[in-house]
This record gives structure tokens, C-alpha cells and sequence, in this order.
């Protein structure tokens, strides 16, 4: 199914901001809260964007303001090319947000559900898409079950397709697979990629850093306000510095590790050593011909490239 929608924005970019800040009035006269200090994002268009970051770093509030339920304190922001201050309207129609909420009404099957969502959006019924959309989303077989009946995951993919019914060129998830089991939450990953395929951006708040990193092309974190890296994935991956190399020795692990080997930050593990090395200041070459030249035999060698859980928590100082 290709969507809708045709036109592309200036420059391929989905949405844009330049110097969003957000400062939040303090009760009673307190000291104000900073949630959002000025940055520049660009989400480029057509690709899965996550945006990650501890919890309070600014995410919640990035997304409303760019579905217009909380006013900015300074910056621009424009949603598939249209400013959100200069033609608000259009611009929210240009996004689908699915919340964390499952905020739907019991007594409304999915059909009623989404035919009500696309009048709200002043969708003629002519040009709706109710169908294709139940069917997109896994729900054909329950287009005609209350709400109440459907499961935790039904209700999740149900919010999906609410937020598409006006057909947004970006689709924005909170925090999709929260508190879903696996298989779930494969099922979710698979309609995600769907939509993408199908055209949408998508831009993906998530927990889950296994699910960044699977889905999505570019990564954006946000920390105590700040967005402090925003890199395509793969980049991100590579530029993290640790890594480490494990060397299985014929001997079993030492009693004792030689002192060069020490300096390099070498422990001992089961049958061996593990080295966490700098691919910057040193190589797996060299780590090798230290431990030969510490006269020990080496049987097997395996390494370890680091994950997103462990690049997130270099970049983020471990905030969690």
C-alpha cells in the first residue's frame, strides 16, 4: 500500500527546529523548570527517528509542541514544511501522534472509532480510509468488536491507526511496546516498518534500546533538556569508543596478569583475559602482541562491538 500524501518538504527534511526552548512556570512562585533547552533537530523525511533520553530529558514535551498542546518559550519548529505558529492547523494535521495512553472509548468498535477520528479531522467519507487502515494495522477481524473486548496489543495498534485516519506524512509513537510482551512487541515492530515502507516518517520515542536498534535509521538523545548527539544509527554505533576483545588462553586464566598487560586494562574471565580497549589507541593487533609477548599461548580469540544500551549510557554519563 503506498499513502496518500505526494509532496515532499523543502529539502527532504520532515520536521525542523531550530532554538526550541520550553520553561516551565514554577508552583507558588518556585524557580521555574528549564525542560527544554534551545537546540536544532532535523528528522529527515521517510526515515524511522528515535528519539531517545532519560526520563524528564525534554521528549514528552518536544512532541507536544509539535502537536500543539504546549506553547513553546522560544525557536521555530515546522511540521512536512508548515510553521506551527503561522498555520497551526495545518501543521497538526500533518502529524499523527500515538500516546503512551490507551485513550479510547470502551463502547466504539475500532470502525466506529476511526470513522469518528476522520470526522473530527474533517475527513469526507468519500476519501475515507477505514478499511485499509484496520486492515494495515491487524484489526479487519475485530473492525466490528467494542474496544473493551480488544487486548492490550489490539488497543496499542487501534491508537496506531486512530492517529493515521487523516493520512499524516508523520506518524509520531510514544513509547509504542511499553509494558507489552515479546511477541507483541515483534508484531508492533513489524507494522511500524509497514508504515515506513509504505512512505510514513516515523518518529519513535522508546525504553527499549534494543528497539532503536532495530528500527530506526538516525537517533536523536535528549538529556536534562539538551540534545546532546544526533547521528544516523550506524554512525553512532561506530564513533562509540569502547570495545572489547576476549583471548582464550591454553594456559586457563592466569593467576597472575603480567604488568603490561594490566596497564592495558586487561582482566581475567573464565579460560582467559578480556581486554575493553580504545579502537583509537589501540587495536586488537596490538593487544594480541602484548599477551605473546607476555609468553602466553592464545587458542581463541573472540570481540565484542558495543550496543546501543552501552553507547546510550557513554553518551548520557549512565543517566538512565
Amino acid at each position: 500500500m503506498q499513502h496518500p500524501f505526494v509532496n515532499r518538504p523543502v529539502a527532504g527534511v520532515a520536521i525542523a527546529a531550530r532554538g526550541v526552548a520550553k520553561t516551565y512556570t514554577g508552583p507558588r512562585g518556585g524557580a521555574p523548570k528549564q525542560a527544554l533547552t534551545g537546540f536544532d533537530l532535523d528528522i529527515p523525511a521517510g526515515t524511522v527517528f528515535g528519539l531517545l533520553g532519560p526520563n524528564g530529558a525534554g521528549k514528552s514535551t518536544f512532541i507536544n509542541i509539535m502537536a500543539g498542546t504546549v506553547i513553546k518559550s522560544a525557536g521555530t519548529v515546522s511540521v512536512w514544511g508548515t510553521d506551527i505558529d503561522e498555520n497551526p492547523r495545518q501543521a497538526r494535521a500533518n502529524i499523527g501522534i500515538v500516546p503512551q495512553e490507551l485513550n479510547i472509548d470502551a463502547y466504539f468498535t475500532p470502525r466506529e472509532t476511526l470513522e469518528m477520528q476522520a470526522g473530527l479531522f474533517g475527513v469526507p467519507a468519500s476519501e475515507r480510509r477505514t478499511d485499509e487502515i484496520l486492515e494495515m494495522v491487524g484489526l479487519t477481524k475485530q473492525a466490528h468488536s467494542y474496544a473493551r473486548r480488544l487486548s492490550g496489543g489490539m488497543r496499542r495498534r487501534l491508537l496506531v491507526a486512530k492517529a493515521m485516519v487523516h493520512g499524516p506524512p508523520i506518524l509520531v509513537l510514544d513509547e509504542p511496546t511499553a509494558g507489552v510482551d515479546v511477541a507483541l512487541r515483534q508484531r508492533l515492530w513489524d507494522n511500524i516498518k509497514s508504515l515506513n515502507a509504505a512512505g510514513v516518517t516515523i518518529v519513535l520515542t522508546t525504553h527499549y534500546l534494543e528497539e532503536a536498534e532495530a528500527l530506526c535509521d538516525n537517533i536523536a538523545i535528549l538529556n536534562q533538556g539538551r540534545l546532546i548527539a544526533n547521528q544516523p544509527k550506524d554512525v553512532m554505533m561506530a564513533g562509540a569508543r569502547a570495545k572489547e576483545v576476549r583471548l582464550t588462553l591454553a594456559g586457563g586464566t592466569p593467576a597472575d596478569l603480567p604488568g603490561a598487560l594490566a596497564e592495558m586494562g586487561a582482566r581475567p574471565v573464565e579460560g582467559g583475559i578480556s581486554v575493553r580497549y580504545d579502537p583509537e589507541a589501540s587495536s586488537v593487533g596490538a593487544i594480541i602482541a602484548a599477551v605473546v609477548a607476555a609468553g602466553l599461548e592464545i587458542s581463541d580469540v573472540t570481540t565484542d562491538e558495543p550496543d546501543l544500551e552501552e553507547v546510550f549510557l557513554e553518551i548520557t554519563g549512565g543517566a538512565a
